[in-house]
């Protein structure tokens, strides 16, 4: 079949989860067709690499170590599939290769504009993305809002599209929002039509209309943005708040998203979406409740741990159990556990809310609490082990360059390096499992790869004191130097790992960790032990 272009816009204000309706409606069309996503920052950054969580949310990590927008986990979680670093456009990008292509003399001497060069540069890489993948399908989802000065070269790059691939194999989405105001409590349109407006100023015209509201769109209100925006009542879609993101596919095919996007795309759309509802429904209907408490310093904004918020969703819906997340900000003095059935310690950077990290961990081991140390987590769980079972005054190079002992150092090859974006390891790597480990026991296979980003080890220095004191290394790198994972056979549920599980967790499938902890918190509440052997 000729290959099809959708592309989705966003209007009235940021933040409407344009990423999350266009993975849904990729959700739809991936049971029949091969769909790959584009994503368009209008940032002039190369990646979020180096953005503030705070400022940004999570920075999400793929398989070729490409660091990516957010959006790209949602991607990844609806679409069952693995994206590539060249999927994601940002402003910066886009400038240093018309920068290159320029002094190599691409350009023949010719003024470089921002129309036609860049968006034409733009729109060859949506063709050539196409092309490399084979995919049936593009999504493209243009960042920010129509009217931002920052993305008005994406739009113009959609809309000459057109001309490229032909007006029948591009279907354009916009989504918008309908504020109800308090003591009206009516339907307003006026933000969407002027929206419809500013799109339609800039050559495109929408094909269909998702709306983001509180609330299911009343039929007047349907008929008066269809009657202003040239629309069908059909073409109109309410993007209703929900209160979990995997049911937003099901919300369009009840309102005939699939019947939608074959007739404006002429192929035929045929959805799988019983185990995604079955699962949607198994974590509805739960009767255990669990809390599990999140320690770290970027709880300000809890897009900074969007995809460990999303495994233990995951893990909610395989095992049929509520969880209640408590937000535990490390710099504070109050680290009280009462009431908590699991910990998790994520990742992070720098010296800040470190200590409270560590005495977090420290209640964990000694009362037993069920523990999952991601990355910095897991630097944080060898540093405390170092100092209250093996006697060591340890610390992290990274927090104290001259501390005594350095459990936990920089990578030799990584010291030289001064571009900030380039001094970590990130990507997918493989670890080897040490064979009747509770890690080994939960992967069920003797060689895993999971996605890395850091820059500092388990220093190999102190290693056998480590394994001498009780600690096991249930996960190392293929040649045995660098240390993947980490358990206390000892303990209920006490793991760690360098690498982001939560990265690759999916609805179909969850991270095998986070399900472990899941497990041993709902025992742990029950007042059960946790036997893996």
């Amino acid at each position: 079949m000729q290959r099809k272009y959708l592309v989705i816009t966003g209007g009235v204000l940021s933040g409407l989860g344009k990423g999350i309706a266009i993975a849904s409606i990729g959700n739809l069309l991936s049971s029949t067709y091969k769909v790959v996503p584009i994503k368009c920052d209008g940032y002039l950054n190369v990646d979020p690499g180096t953005m503030n969580p705070i400022e940004h949310g999570e920075v999400f990590v793929l398989d070729d170590g490409g660091e990516v927008d957010m959006d790209f986990g949602h991607y990844e979680r609806f679409l069952g599939i693995n994206c590539k670093f060249e999927w994601n456009l940002t402003m910066g990008k886009v400038f240093e290769k018309i920068r290159e292509k320029e002094r190599r003399g691409d350009y023949l001497g010719k003024t470089v504009q921002m129309i036609p060069h860049v968006s034409d540069l733009i729109k060859n890489h949506f063709i050539e993305v196409g092309e490399k993948t084979n995919a049936d399908v593009i999504l493209i989802e243009i960042g920010g809002t129509v009217g931002d000065m920052e993305n008005e070269l994406y739009i113009d790059a959609a809309r000459s599209l057109m001309r490229e691939v032909g007006k029948e194999n591009v279907l354009f989405i916009h989504l918008t929002y309908l504020p109800i105001p308090y003591g009206v409590n009516e339907q307003k349109t006026k933000p969407t039509q002027q929206s419809i407006g500013l799109l339609r100023q800039r050559g495109i015209e929408p094909q269909i209309i998702i709306v983001r509201s509180s609330e299911m769109l009343s039929e007047k209100t349907k008929e008066k943005i269809s009657a202003i925006g040239n629309f069908k009542p059909d073409e109109i879609i309410t993007g209703l708040d929900v209160d979990d993101v995997y049911k937003i596919p099901l919300l369009f095919e009840e309102q005939g998203m699939s019947q939608l996007l074959s007739k404006k795309l002429n192929i035929k759309v045929i959805p799988n979406l019983e185990k995604w509802k079955s699962l949607i429904l198994n974590k509805e209907n739960a009767k255990r409740e669990i809390t599990i408490a999140l320690a770290g310093k970027y709880t300000a904004l809890e897009d900074s741990y969007a995809s460990i918020i999303e495994a233990l969703n995951h893990c909610a819906a395989h095992l049929s159990v509520k969880i209640n997340v408590k937000w535990i900000e490390t710099d504070e003095k109050n680290l009280s556990l009462k009431g908590v059935h699991g910990v998790i310690v994520p990742g992070g950077f720098g010296s800040r809310g470190t200590e409270g990290k560590i005495e977090v961990i420290k209640q964990c081991r000694e009362m037993g609490i069920p523990f999952l140390g991601i990355c910095y987590g897991m630097q944080m769980a060898i540093i405390e082990f170092a100092r209250n079972v093996c006697g060591l005054s340890a610390n992290t190079t990274e927090v104290d360059a001259n501390c005594l002992h350095p459990v936990v150092d920089i990578l030799d090859e990584q010291k030289l390096i001064i571009n900030k974006g380039g001094t970590m390891r990130r990507g997918a790597y493989p670890a080897i499992m040490k064979v009747g480990s509770v890690i080994h026991s939960l992967y069920g296979e003797f060689e895993i790869s999971e996605r890395h980003r850091h820059r500092y080890e388990v220093n190999p220095k102190y290693h056998s004191i480590l394994l001498e004191r009780g600690m096991v290394f249930s996960g190392m790198s293929p040649d045995g130097k660098l240390v993947e994972f980490i358990e206390l056979p000892s303990h209920p549920y006490f793991v760690g790992t360098q690498a982001h599980p939560e990265l690759k967790s999916s609805l179909l499938k969850p991270a095998p960790l986070f399900k472990g902890l899941v497990e041993a918190a709902v025992k742990f509440g029950e007042g059960e032990s946790i036997a893996y052997f």
